[in-house]
């Protein structure tokens, strides 16, 4: 008996979607080996980026890590230059994680082609077109959010990752 599921009878633009879902994965891979750094600690990145600065209990939420992990994580971006600690600007006793300029700009280097190019694509098709493009993309985080169990997103699971996944 075959375990693997038949595809075959799905849409082609649901194969499509799967392929640029992989095609992420791949393009967040080689991200990583081009700042240098293990999944974990771009997740990391992405998020102080997106964010801007977080404590270490924030962003140990946010990657669904244990505060230990996450202070192993900051440990090791703090060591290749990509992030500091500084002092919260309003609570002595806190302390920031901010990433540095530098590696921000490095990140962006190798995202804005291609988000760019992204871009570029949706702005072939007539507005109309776009609109039901669109549509659709909404439609599909939609499924993906309601396919995710309640409290399964990384917030929800601390500690679930080792350090150096």
């Amino acid at each position: 008996m075959n375990a693997r599921p038949d595809f075959g009878s799905v849409h082609e633009s649901t194969n499509l979607l799967r392929e640029v879902i992989q095609l992420s994965d791949d393009f967040e891979r080689s991200l990583a080996r081009e700042l240098t750094v293990n999944q974990t600690d771009l997740q990391a990145m992405e998020h102080l980026i997106q964010y801007g600065p977080s404590s270490p209990t924030e962003l140990a939420r946010a990657l669904g890590i244990s505060t230990a992990a996450s202070t192993v994580v900051i440990d090791r971006l703090t060591k290749v230059g990509h992030v500091t600690r500084e002092r919260h600007p309003t609570d002595r006793r806190a302390v920031s994680v901010v990433p540095a300029r530098e590696s921000v700009a490095r990140a962006f280097q190798h995202l804005m082609p291609m988000i760019m190019g992204i871009d570029a694509v949706i702005r072939d098709y007539t507005q109309e077109e776009q609109d039901v493009i669109t549509d659709y993309l909404r439609k599909v985080v939609h499924v993906y959010r309601g396919s995710i169990p309640s409290g399964a997103g990384p917030a929800g699971m601390p500690g679930e990752r080792s350090p150096d996944a």
